[in-house]
């Protein structure tokens, strides 16, 4: 079987992996282009155009899927299959059309909650016990196609965005061989999505990284986690930003964005909210390596007592 993968970051690796590692032929590769990163602005090859490369498989990277092009780029490959693993693009429905057996998705949720493209950060955001990979089959509007097999793991209380797509990528891998073999070999049913309970996700702004005090110290903890490792939660002291790297939501009332000690062994210092307080379990001074709260505090003369912005 002749396979096509779409995938740009090191969520899609594990699934590539797997693929290039089984008896399917990957005959190509489609990534978002390369793109300027980090303060030196230099630029960055996608992760999965990375491991393309290390296997001598041919990379497409268009800016754009619209018009014929790229599909008849597509169609030239004559894939069986195309599978996609957070590509960054809405495939047209032309080119959907274009392998026999469809084109299969792994999402990072279990559909029909949190559809869209933040799903692992939503979930973490509304508190839920649990989360997983789907593996659907792709239609025209985004996220809605049927149902091919699922796979549920639960939400630690530590767990953040970035170690959730770490599990999640490793077990979209294990399902999607798990899945792809049976839906070749028509063993499997699509299941049609219920609408009715869907639930959606957008992308994440950088500015929703400032720290809100009005909110409630949960809420502040659930966003903490739900933002690392981006765009990361922040406040300012004395004019300076302070990334807030791990925290722990506690009890306690008062003025919101007032620092203060606690009881807490994991946090000895917090600050009040609307509602609790958002224990600073480890911080991060502008130009600074990050320090546990405790330690900030006894280098930053003022800070316990202070009010933070917010």
């Amino acid at each position: 079987m002749r396979v096509v993968f779409m995938g740009t970051p090191q969520f899609a690796v594990p699934a590539l992996d797997a693929l290039v590692q089984s008896d399917y032929e990957v005959v190509g590769v489609f990534a978002q282009p390369d793109e300027p990163a980090g303060r030196g602005r230099s630029v960055v090859i996608p992760p999965v155009k990375d491991l393309a490369l290390q296997h001598r498989i041919m990379v497409h990277q268009p800016r754009t899927l619209r018009g014929c092009c790229e599909m008849e780029r597509l169609a030239g490959l004559r894939p069986d299959v195309v599978v996609i693993a957070a590509y960054g693009k809405i495939l047209p429905e032309p080119m959907l059309r274009v392998p026999p057996r469809g084109c299969l998705n792994i999402h990072a949720s279990l559909l029909p909650r949190h559809r869209g493209p933040s799903p692992i950060a939503k979930a973490i955001l509304d508190g839920d016990e649990a989360t997983g990979v789907t593996i659907m089959v792709v239609t025209e509007v985004m996220d809605t196609g049927p149902i091919l097999a699922q796979r549920q793991v639960p939400i630690l209380a530590h767990d953040t965005t970035g170690s959730l797509s770490q599990k999640l990528s490793g077990l979209g891998a294990e399902l999607l061989m798990d899945t792809l073999p049976k839906w070749l070999d028509g063993r499997l049913s699509p299941q049609p999505q219920d609408g009715g309970k869907a639930t959606y996700s957008r992308m994440i702004r950088k500015e929703e990284g400032r720290v809100d005090w009005g909110r409630s110290a949960v809420e502040l903890w659930r966003r903490v986690r739900a933002f690392q490792p981006w765009p990361g939660c922040f406040t300012t002291w004395q004019g300076r930003t302070v990334k807030v790297l791990e925290a722990v939501p506690l009890p306690g009332e008062g003025t919101p964005g007032v620092v203060v000690t606690t009881n807490d062994e994991r946090a000895a210092v917090g600050v009040r909210t609307g509602d609790g307080v958002l224990g600073l379990v480890q911080v991060q001074l502008e130009g600074k390596r990050p320090t546990g709260g405790a330690e900030f505090a006894r280098g930053q003369r003022g800070f316990v007592g202070s009010r933070l912005p917010g």
